[in-house]
Parts: structure tokens; C-alpha cells; sequence
């Protein structure tokens, strides 16, 4: 399966668990046998994208927070963008994706998926969060 396939997975998963706001150990399971994955690899890219953001979830909330416009917060942003921002911060911030593949991935995500003003709003927050952590000098 591609990188860019096993990532709307992983938006479709993450989606959820922010929809539901709960996870048990079930959650994983289910979502694979309801979209019939069976991949090791996909398998074990979403178990890391699930884990790695609860895990850094104060982290990742507090950096979108940051790089916010003054008047918004976590809970105006749609639950499609905030999955798809926290995707994007964590695969470059702890999987080291380069910031260019990460946000280009998530900004076609939000074409597909979210509002019209989606990609903008999106690609304006990780561009923020990429100078402040200094991704670009990388």
C-alpha cells in the first residue's frame, strides 16, 4: 500500500478517536477489521500514529495552540483539520518525515475531505510550526 493511502487511513482512524474521545484497546482492532487491513506495515503505521499522538498529545495540542490566530482555539478548529494537523505535526516532529512531504500530504487530505478554506487554514498553522521548531534549516 502506499505512504499516501496508509495516511488517509490514518486520518480516517485519528478522525475517529476524535469524534469518540475515548480509545480502549479495542479501538485499533476494530477499525482495522472494519476497513479490512491486513498489512503488517499499514498495521503497524497506524498503531504508531494512534500511540505516538495520544503519547504526545499536551506536546502537540499545546504547539497548534501557540500558532493559533489570537481569537481561536482548539475547540473552533473542525475535528477533520485538528486530525490532520496533529498527523502532520507528529510525523514531523517524531517520525521525522520532511516537513514538505508531511504538509503537502495533509493539505491534499483537506481538499478531499474538509472545507474549501481547509487547506489554507492548515497549511498556515504547520508552516507556523515549522518555524517555530526550526524544521526549515533541516
Amino acid at each position: 500500500m502506499q505512504r499516501s493511502a496508509m495516511r488517509e487511513l490514518a486520518f480516517k482512524l485519528v478522525y475517529g478517536i476524535e469524534i469518540q474521545k475515548e480509545t480502549d484497546e479495542d479501538c485499533l482492532s476494530l477499525f482495522f477489521e472494519n476497513n479490512d487491513i491486513t498489512e503488517e506495515e499499514v498495521q503497524d503505521y497506524l498503531k504508531e500514529i494512534k500511540e505516538g499522538i495520544e503519547e504526545h498529545q499536551d506536546e502537540i495540542n499545546d504547539l497548534i495552540t501557540r500558532n493559533l490566530k489570537k481569537n481561536w482555539s482548539l475547540n473552533r478548529i473542525s475535528k477533520i483539520n485538528l486530525s490532520l494537523i496533529k498527523i502532520a505535526i507528529f510525523e514531523m516532529l517524531y517520525l521525522e518525515l520532511p516537513y514538505k512531504i508531511a504538509i503537502n500530504e495533509v493539505v491534499e487530505l483537506a481538499k478531499k475531505y474538509a472545507d474549501d478554506q481547509a487547506p489554507i487554514f492548515i497549511n498556515g498553522i504547520l508552516a507556523s510550526v515549522v518555524k517555530e521548531k526550526g524544521l526549515e534549516e533541516e
